[in-house]
């Protein structure tokens, strides 16, 4: 696609025309330098690039996805308008860490039900408000497999990328009060699902709800592997009767509510 002939990106790399050939015919493997190097040749996006190193066998560098940065103003409006849409089902905007970027109104108006506004106020992160008994965390009846399974989702992650936010994140996490301490035994049984389920005590009734989560790529379709990501997680009622509606109406604040 680049035109380059096997002498001329052996030029460009300082390496020989046999070993490019080698590379190609799979008898030899590339050395991450080599790789990167390669990739800086063909002037490779980030896209390209990370899949290129997969493809490799080496772990792409990410980066940070700035969603708040000016040239993200159309992911933003995107966003903000998915979120909308989707009222009155709770819903949340998240990063790969898990931190939240955006709330609707759908799920200040069901929180608010349960929560108090100085305690929501403050929920920054989804891990955190789902593991923490201040927050989600007492919400949820039989959830020691939910938690396991996220807890090695993160340990997993936190192997592969060998991120200190990640292994704090893991062992903050890990310490909380709620958590089996077996759940690396329980976590091996058991496959990770993109859902689970989750009730909420609404005005003294236990209502079931489906916790749904939903990536949306910004660097391509590997995004967990070849570039930031943000995820959206949205709660729906088992009871397609209740009217989640009522609790959207009025007034309602959260530092991250747009609109």
């Amino acid at each position: 696609m680049h035109g380059h002939s096997q002498e001329q990106l052996a030029a460009l790399i300082n390496s020989s025309p046999r070993h490019i050939s080698r590379l190609e015919n799979g008898s030899s493997r590339p050395s991450q330098n080599l790789a990167n190097d390669i990739a800086q040749a063909m002037n490779l996006g980030q896209r390209d690039t990370n899949h290129f190193l997969i493809a490799a066998g080496f772990l792409p560098s990410t980066g940070e996805l700035d969603f708040h940065a000016p040239d993200l103003k159309w992911l933003r409006k995107t966003m903000t308008l998915s979120l909308k849409a989707l009222d009155p089902y709770p819903a949340i905007v998240m990063n790969d860490a898990s931190d939240i970027l955006m709330v609707n109104r759908g799920w200040v108006g069901l929180f608010n039900q349960t929560i108090s506004k100085a305690i929501l106020d403050r929920v920054t992160n989804n891990f955190e408000f789902v593991f923490s008994r201040e927050g989600a965390g007492y919400l949820i009846s039989g959830w020691e497999d939910t938690l396991s399974v996220i807890l090695m989702s993160l340990e997993q992650r936190a192997l592969f990328s060998d991120n200190p936010r990640d292994h704090e994140m893991r062992d903050r996490l890990a310490n909380h009060e709620n958590v089996p301490a077996d759940w690396r035994q329980r976590a091996s049984a058991l496959e990770p699902m993109p859902s689970f389920r989750m009730q909420v005590n609404l005005k003294g009734e236990l209502k079931k709800f489906v916790s749904v989560h939903s990536t949306v790529s910004r660097v391509g379709p590997a995004a967990l592997l070849s570039g930031p990501s943000i995820n959206i997680n949205t709660l729906y009622p088992e009871d397609e009767q209740l009217d989640l509606a009522q609790f959207c109406t009025g007034e309602l604040s959260h530092p991250l509510l747009f609109y």
